[in-house]
């Protein structure tokens, strides 16, 4: 190989990097959303049960809208069933991952941030910041809340770093409290 031939060849597995680091870096960053401002920010706010899911592809994107029925509103004013709708999915044999985007399955409870009108499929405010499942223990019967967030780095503004701080494994009574207090708080502002 002559010594323009390896110039050239290293140079293009110097672009090859550069390009592999420019995928790599392109992640999805959330800045962090205290309960408050989500209680802000949401038209509705209630704890819902997932029926069913069914993705689509528009406009070479997937989105991923879920029928869920209200249990209970804490914000807002829901009909029995509203649709929600995320970025991601499986349509065919094409599937899309968006970090970040929750997903649901049948059967499973969450209380969700939601903001949108009733004449359209609602958004989850936040997207994993606005969505808490709900597991019971098997044994008890104790319900406890942990926040989709809660696994990943959030970009807190106030002090300009990343850090986890989401709720985990919380009993529902004092999430509720909790989340009482900051719609409160949210509707005196």
């Amino acid at each position: 190989m002559s010594f323009v031939e390896r110039r050239r060849f290293l140079w293009l597995l110097f672009l090859i990097g550069l390009g592999l680091i420019a995928v790599v870096a392109n992640a999805t960053t959330f800045a962090r959303l205290r309960l408050e401002d989500l209680a802000q920010q949401a038209s509705a706010v209630a704890r819902l049960r997932c029926l069913t899911t069914e993705s689509v592809r528009e406009q070479d994107e997937i989105w991923t809208e879920t029928r869920f029925e209200v249990l209970e509103t804490a914000k807002g004013f829901l009909p029995g069933l509203v649709a929600v709708r995320t970025l991601g999915g499986r349509a065919g044999h094409l599937q899309s991952h968006v970090d970040g985007a929750p997903r649901f399955r049948p059967g499973e409870e969450v209380y969700l941030f939601l903001w949108g009108t009733p004449e359209q499929p609602y958004r989850v405010l936040g997207w994993a910041q606005g969505t808490f499942r709900i597991a019971r223990n098997p044994k008890t019967g104790i319900e406890s809340i942990t926040q989709d967030s809660a696994g990943m780095a959030v970009f807190d503004p106030a002090t300009r770093s990343f850090r986890h701080g989401a709720f985990r494994n919380v009993p529902v009574p004092l999430f509720r409290a909790r989340l009482r207090k900051a719609i409160e708080s949210a509707d005196s502002r």
